[in-house]
């Protein structure tokens, strides 16, 4: 290993101009690689869609759901004949536009009732819409106030298509004129997606910006002991623009977890930075510049390495979960850090060769002298009494695991954006008057879904869910719709229900019927919570097995309702999973590089930290999510990074003096202020996710600065106590086993 990093070191010193040369077109590449990066939203971020669900899921939103715009009409009587009439003029303008499949309002209900044209008084409209089912009116006209027409676009349209579908409908919109009185406005699911996008866009380009200022604000105020203090933060940002180019080169695209990975690379990166500057001007106080290079890649090089390397033990946990999302934040974080890490080690090295550098000089800072004899202290003073410091730790810890439990998870959507986002005011002003604008969709899957048995027992299982469970507030089915156009009963024959499904129109019947093989039935419930929306979905299944489909027929619970009443499934069930996961691997980790006693030091303070950070939580109110559901893993990973740094520079202590007490304080001393630094960088770097209007980034933000600032504690605190019980530990069998030895001759 040792000669690996002499190479590079000796490559630095000999070759500084084509290092350059090769880095600068490396750059230029990444910078192209940029403008290649792209955003996701939708099912993919949040379940496999390969599994048999995620197929389901799928399936249901090509075939029945699809992408989606409602044409939210407000006014002051919802089926008055202007609106109306303003609603059919718009419907074939619409359906012709690039990009839309179809589009349904009350309209094309009502028209077949009354001769193929629309009611011109308002009391031929009450007489007609009295013929329609309360359930299938409530569809198009939940209120007196608002009536909603429904866009539906073309399967597999890519990002830029539904823009532009999004971008002329609005346009189109624009340019008609609606009767005095009607507002017209686009929302739904494609236009709320979009927003979504366009809102991530922006918040990220101010996250990584608020990092950086940040970062430059404590580098200006407490790494002034060093020459050049800003050098870390060009090295930083030099290491954004390379892992940026190569996320967009490789075509991996950036989630709403994905974006807070970035502040994270930042704050891990500037700690690499950080220590190799830290080190670099240790070195050159007293040693030529070529020397204080080589000792700094080949001592500092191997450390942060294993820092780095146990890091992404922590991140490479997060692969196991089942949530794409998490896992994509997991590769973009070891990306991240991989090429902040490569970065730094060449990077400042480099720079110090090009432009000469030269140290401060001893004593340069008096603010250094304060942290390291203050820092060097508190460690004395704790490895005098390791195992009263221990216990309390651990106490704490282990309070964080019993409450760990008692955390809720929280996975709605809506709650991830921001409050004022347009499409979610939009959404939300509708879910006041008619609940979840999510429906609870049961597909129904057979060789022939619309026979008289199928269609009768689509009604019942209906009316025995609008009956039974008070969260439902409606259901409907086609089998409404063949009441609707027989004159308010369910035909008697398969003649007649085949004749009355003629009349039904085409916008209508694929709404709810694929050919004969696929039908659907929206439950449309209140607005629930994520536990009541999981309690719902299996009722309503425990009721589907109660019940069966007709023989033949097979019916399951789906879309985003299932979704996420399974993502929480899945969050719960393996958040604790992969936090175990990440500790193994860091353990194993640690093995297998140092192969001694020492190598399990950072798992306690580590552990620690984890449980800490259950009992912030629970004190705080914060919910387990999609991003705080990876906290753990994150922790181990972020909290890695102190204790191996003070561990290998404690060991390094180790081998010059053989008190335990004098080595920790000498590595308390000599790595404090580095530490420290690097410490509330990154602290100040993860702080920039708390201006992020999305609450899911802003309320991971909060988790990880609190994580930061128990790591920090860990390394400063905890590592003294365990490294001096350890030793002591050592001493006391070495000393038991000696003494027995002494004591055996005279037998």
């Amino acid at each position: 290993m040792n000669s690996i990093f002499s190479g590079i070191a000796d490559q630095i010193v000999k070759r500084p101009g084509t290092l350059s040369k090769i880095i600068l077109v490396l750059m230029v590449i990444s910078l192209i690689g940029m403008t290649l990066v792209s955003m996701e939203t939708g099912n993919s971020t949040y379940m496999d869609v390969n599994s048999p669900e995620g197929i389901l899921t799928e399936h249901y939103t090509d075939t029945f759901q699809k992408e989606t715009v409602i044409l939210l009409v407000e006014s002051d009587d919802s089926t008055s004949p202007v609106l109306l009439q303003y609603l059919d003029s718009l419907e074939k303008p619409l359906s012709n536009l690039q990009y839309v499949s179809s589009v349904s309002s009350i309209v094309d209900v009502i028209k077949p009732l009354h001769d193929g044209t629309l009611p011109t008084s308002s009391g031929e409209m009450k007489e007609i819409l009295a013929l329609v089912p309360d359930n299938v009116l409530s569809i198009y006209v939940p209120s007196g106030m608002l009536n909603m027409a429904t866009i539906t676009l073309e399967p597999g349209l890519t990002d830029k298509q539904k823009e532009d579908a999004l971008l002329n409908l609005q346009k189109f919109i624009d340019s008609t004129s609606p009767p005095p009185g009607i507002t017209v406005t686009l929302t739904g699911s494609a236009a709320f997606q979009q927003e979504m996008k366009e809102e991530m866009g922006k918040s990220m380009g101010t996250l990584i910006l608020a990092a950086l200022v940040l970062m430059v604000l404590v580098m200006g105020l407490l790494f002034g002991y060093v020459n050049h203090r800003f050098l870390p933060v060009l090295i930083v940002a030099s290491g954004l623009v390379f892992t940026f180019g190569f996320i967009g080169l490789s075509g991996i695209k950036i989630s709403m977890a994905v974006i807070s990975a970035f502040p994270v690379m930042i704050g891990l990166g500037i700690d690499y930075a950080i220590q190799f500057h830290s080190r670099l001007e240790e070195e050159a106080r007293d040693h030529p510049l070529s020397e204080a290079i080589h000792t700094t890649i080949t001592k500092t090089g191997p450390a942060v390495m294993y820092a780095m390397l146990a890091t992404c033990m922590g991140f490479l946990a997060m692969f196991i979960s089942p949530v794409p999302m998490m896992q994509g934040f997991g590769l973009v974080s070891i990306i991240g850090v991989v090429t902040c890490y490569l970065t730094s080690l060449i990077g400042i090295p480099l720079i110090a060769m090009l432009i000469q550098y030269k140290a401060k000089g001893h004593g340069a800072s008096r603010q250094s002298v304060l942290i390291d004899s203050g820092l060097s202290a508190i460690a004395v003073w704790i490895a005098k009494r390791p195992v009263q410091v221990l216990l309390v730790v651990l106490l704490v810890a282990f309070i964080g695991i019993q409450v760990d439990a008692r955390i809720e998870v929280n996975t709605n959507e809506n709650s991830f954006v921001p409050p004022d986002m347009p499409a979610k005011s939009t959404l939300d002003k509708v879910s006041r008057t008619i609940g979840s604008t999510d429906s609870a969709p049961v597909v129904i899957r057979g060789s022939d879904v619309l026979s008289l048995d199928s269609v009768r027992w689509m009604k019942e299982f209906t009316d025995l869910e609008v009956n039974t469970k008070s969260k439902i507030t409606r259901g409907a089915s086609i089998a409404d719709y063949l009441i609707t156009y027989n004159g308010g009963v369910l035909p008697e024959t398969q003649s007649e229900l085949n004749a009355i499904s003629a009349k039904i129109p085409e916008s209508i019947k694929k709404t709810y019927v694929n050919g004969n093989n696929e039908a659907v039935i929206q439950f449309y419930t209140v607005k629930l919570t994520t536990t009541t929306k999981s309690d719902l979905k299996n009722d309503i299944e425990g009721d589907l097995r109660l019940y069966p489909p007709p023989p033949g027929i097979k019916a399951d619970v789906t879309g985003s309702f299932a979704l996420f009443v399974n993502l929480m499934n899945d969050i719960s069930d393996n958040k604790d999973v992969i936090t175990l996961t990440g500790f193994i691997l860091v353990v194993l980790f640690l093995g297998l590089v140092y192969r001694n006693i020492n190598a399990l030091t950072p798992i306690v303070p580590i552990a620690a930290v984890v449980g800490w950070n259950a009992v912030a939580m629970y004190v705080l109110g914060i919910d387990y999510n999609v991003m705080t559901a990876c906290l753990g893993s994150m922790t181990i990973g972020v909290a890695c990074q102190y204790t191996i740094l003070m561990m290998e520079r404690y060991i390094e202590e180790r081998e010059i003096t053989d008190n335990v007490q004098e080595a920790i304080k000498n590595s308390a001393r000599k790595i404090g202020s580095a530490i420290m630094v690097s410490g509330f960088a990154t602290f100040f770097g993860f702080s920039a996710l708390i201006l992020s209007t999305f609450p899911i980034i802003s309320t991971f933000g909060l988790t990880t600065i609190i994580a930061v600032l128990f790591s920090l504690i860990g390394a400063i605190a905890v590592m003294p106590a365990i490294l001096s019980f350890v030793d002591k530990v050592i001493h006391g069998v070495h000393d038991f086993e000696e003494g027995v030895l002494h004591i055996h001759p005279q037998k």
